[in-house]
């Protein structure tokens, strides 16, 4: 699929459930995919955005907690590590399931080791919002949704949402 026609897939695609491979090499087709992600999650209003969020079974997000452009970060191939003992619940949205809401329980801090798009290694560590932002896109590079992290309270409450969904997306198969 051409990068301008990339577009973000909504729940519940099966693309979102499928464990993303690694990427093999960073190529031209690799860096287009990531600046056409940033844009998308920019017009979206988001804060990070997974490629199977995009159709893509690659090991592959990117993130913005700030907004401010010279903060995008591109994470190829991510791990994550040294997770604080100390968790803390927050309010959660997600550009692929539309208008649901949850709180979610996730490890204050983190550590993220990835590649960016010149091949080359980095860590950040963070307690801050980009930490549960890359817990987010990571859990997406798994096949986790928030659906999966929600308390049940949430997901009785997103029950009409959800089904919405799932009906809009039989009617288009």
């Amino acid at each position: 699929m051409p990068t301008d026609q990339l577009h973000i897939i909504w729940y519940p695609d099966p693309v979102l459930r499928r464990k993303a491979r690694p990427v093999v090499a960073i190529d031209a087709r690799v860096r287009a995919v990531a600046k056409a992600m940033l844009e998308l999650m920019h017009e979206a209003g988001g804060v990070g955005l997974a490629a199977p969020q995009v159709g893509l079974s690659w090991r592959l997000f990117v993130a913005n907690p700030t907004g401010d452009p010279q903060d995008d970060r591109v994470f190829i191939n991510p791990v994550l590590s040294d997770p604080s003992k100390e968790a803390v619940e927050h309010e959660e949205g997600c550009l692929s399931i539309p208008e649901v809401r949850a709180n979610i329980l996730r490890p204050k801090a983190i550590t993220v080791t990835a590649t960016d798009l010149d091949g080359k290694s980095f860590s950040l560590t963070s307690d801050d919002l980009a930490a549960r932002v890359w817990q987010h896109e990571y859990d997406h590079l798994d096949g986790v949704l928030i659906l999966d992290r929600m308390q049940r309270i949430d997901r009785l409450a997103s029950r009409q949402m959800l089904k919405e969904l799932e009906d809009s997306y039989e009617a288009t198969k």
